[in-house]
């Protein structure tokens, strides 16, 4: 984890801190089982960013705001969230167009989340496809 991100997230509640971690190995591996290749990681937005080539960006972070949740926030302007909800209407919260909202006691592993942020890792492969090719 860059220096950056893992000051970020020390910043957290311990809970989050965990589930922001999850969700960022989760992130990893989806990339290395599609052959993606390189995740870049950094902050943008003071949010902890996460693209390859080919994808869109995925940012997630926690708001004292909403203390219970984390947000895996997705490019407003692709239909990534649009797909996911039309995939998985109960699945997830969803936060406008915008971010999945995932409670911090929620699991995260594999299933539903994985195939989103494969879609997001993968997404201008897949645009062109209806549901992007789910």
């Amino acid at each position: 984890m860059k220096p950056e991100i893992e000051s970020k997230f020390a910043t957290y509640p311990i809970e989050a801190q965990r589930q922001l971690e999850n969700v960022r190995g989760l992130i990893l591996a989806v990339a290395a089982e599609n052959g993606l290749g390189t995740v870049e990681e950094g902050l943008k937005w003071g949010e902890a960013s996460y693209l390859v080539k080919g994808g869109s960006a995925i940012r997630m972070d926690w708001k004292p705001k909403d203390p219970d949740v984390i947000k895996v926030y997705f490019h407003c302007q692709t239909i990534l969230v649009e797909t996911f909800k039309e995939i998985y209407p109960d699945e997830f919260e969803y936060e406008g167009k915008r971010a999945i909202v995932i409670p911090l006691g929620a699991s995260v592993g594999g299933g539903p989340l994985s195939h989103c942020l494969q879609m997001a890792l993968k997404y201008h492969s897949l645009k062109h496809l209806p549901l992007l090719g789910s």
